[in-house]
């Protein structure tokens, strides 16, 4: 068993995050600021007081739904992604770009306006880094049940031409295995969806 840190939680034979070697932020200018994105090209020194840079994308964060109907499929959404330059399945997501609202909120906004789905339940399941390689996006993914139809309100030329498709859960990994779903937050967050949905071991 790995033993347990104050609070509980497992250390998993990990350094405790204070021992680690301390990398120091020194400053960050602005290269290109977009509707909800910046580009910063940051400078740190590292351990050992040597210094270096990075881009880094900074982003307000995102949220996602898993939405599960009452017959067990997973509600995706099939958009055009220009930074791929082809569609993708994925569960209904958007940015957090409203100040103030919760990200349960949005993710409730978000699922009516793309699939046109109201939850009585979001539960969330879990917080994610994305790509924290080069942004500081994080995303809140949420597993909706309880699901009822409103009227949808997209946004957008991406939006506009989405189409909504319902999947079951038990194909879901046969269209992870052939390619048809590639996109991460999807694939985590069904998975993540299906272990809640199972209930306790």
């Amino acid at each position: 068993m790995p033993s347990a840190e104050a609070g509980g939680a497992p250390s998993w034979g990990l350094t405790p995050e204070g021992d680690l070697p301390v990398f120091t932020p020194t400053g960050e200018e602005t290269v290109h600021r977009g509707w909800f994105i910046r580009v910063q090209r940051a400078t740190f020194r590292d351990p050992d007081g040597v210094p270096f840079e990075r881009d880094i994308v900074r982003h307000p964060g995102a949220v996602a739904v898993v939405a599960v109907t009452d017959d067990d499929s997973v509600v995706l959404v099939r958009q055009y992604r220009p930074a791929m330059d082809r569609w993708l399945l994925e569960v209904p997501a958007g940015t957090c770009d409203v100040d103030g609202e919760p990200p349960e909120a949005t993710a409730g906004r978000e699922l009516a306006e793309e699939v046109g789905y109201e939850a009585d339940r979001l539960t969330l399941l879990t917080r994610t880094a994305v790509t924290p390689g080069f942004c500081d996006e994080v995303a809140h993914v949420y597993l909706g049940t309880g699901l009822r139809p409103v009227a949808t309100g997209r946004q957008g030329a991406e939006e506009a031409f989405m189409q909504v498709v319902l999947v079951p859960l038990d194909r879901f990994d046969a269209m992870v295995d052939d390619g048809s779903i590639v996109d991460a937050t999807t694939i985590l967050g069904v998975g993540l969806a299906r272990r809640r949905l199972a209930g306790p071991d």
